[in-house]
């Protein structure tokens, strides 16, 4: 199962990157394959709005969605985690996927 994470990034120091890297590292431990946002980095002259281009267009190749602490709080997660449960995608937090055993469909 293919996940996307989403979660602050505008105005976080270094970005959120560290925080990306490690649910991506975690997801894959168990068994996802991750589309992290992070792994871009800063492309210079890029606006905010080439960002969520860029990102949408990701996640629409994910089967779910696993978000950060303080997605609530980013325009752009809350635009992933909108187009994500309007195209009825599962859409989690990075702890719940860890403990979901996503190949039963239940809580480890």
């Amino acid at each position: 199962m293919k996940l996307y994470i989403s979660g602050p990034m505008s105005n976080m120091p270094e970005y959120n990157f560290p925080a990306f890297n490690k649910a991506a590292f975690d997801l894959e431990e168990c068994g996802f394959v991750v589309e992290n946002p992070a792994t871009k980095g800063v492309i210079d002259g890029w606006t905010w709005s080439n960002y969520l281009r860029y990102d949408l267009r990701r996640l629409l190749d994910c089967e779910g969605v696993a978000t950060l602490d303080g997605w609530e709080g980013s325009r752009g997660a809350l635009l992933e985690v909108h187009v994500a449960s309007q195209l009825e995608m599962p859409v989690r937090s990075v702890s719940e996927w860890i403990s979901w055993d996503w190949r039963k469909g239940e809580a480890a």
